[in-house]
């Protein structure tokens, strides 16, 4: 199955002052578009092309890291965009989400202190997740373009935090955009169609 370019599901000025249109641009039509171009070609190469993009970022895992970084990026990316929408964030969950947060992580506040400290406590590239892992949430960090599907996990929020995420619109101050992400971008809409896809 060939790689392909989503088109973002807003327009570029949707998520101002959060995330700017030039982050965007950036961001989705260059730094996205390389991934799908090169992870297309080395997926071929590699004989892996007929395969779902999620067994492509399996398979490639510690085998052949060149498509794996691609690869898991596109994985990432794709849920990324859908991951944000104008007036989101902030503490409106559905309530099923609510509860199992309540339950597994100690609830919203909580949740919110350790997916940013996740998040800024990553060491150069990386991102911050919420998954599903053994049915509980649990929040982790990953190096590059790695994701909790290569640790048994199904990722249900990340965050992106590359510096090409957010050096545009802020700089060098990595929590502020976490803050922003979590307070004024998260669609929780989507992170509960991941959540219920998770735990089936």
């Amino acid at each position: 199955m060939a790689f392909e370019l989503p088109n973002l599901p807003y327009d570029y000025d949707a998520l101002a002052p959060y995330m700017s249109r030039e982050t965007l641009e950036y961001h989705h039509d260059k730094h996205h578009l390389a991934y799908v171009t090169n992870g297309n070609k080395l997926a071929e190469e590699a004989g892996l092309s007929d395969l779902s993009l999620e067994e492509v970022v399996k398979k490639s895992y510690g085998t052949n890291q060149p498509l794996f970084n691609n690869a898991g990026q596109h994985y990432n990316h794709i849920h990324f965009w859908k991951w944000m929408k104008k007036g989101g964030g902030g503490t409106s969950l559905p309530g099923k989400l609510d509860a199992a947060i309540k339950s597994d992580l100690g609830g919203y506040d909580k949740f919110r202190a350790d997916f940013i400290a996740a998040g800024t406590g990553q060491f150069g590239s990386g991102w911050a997740w919420l998954s599903v892992k053994n049915g509980k949430l649990e929040i982790s960090k990953t190096p590059n373009g790695e994701n909790p599907l290569v640790h048994g996990a199904s990722p249900i929020l990340g965050v992106d935090v590359w510096e090409h995420s957010y050096y545009i619109d802020y700089r060098n101050a990595r929590p502020k955009y976490l803050e922003a992400f979590v307070d004024s971008l998260i669609n929780w809409d989507y992170v509960l169609e991941m959540y219920e896809a998770a735990s089936k």
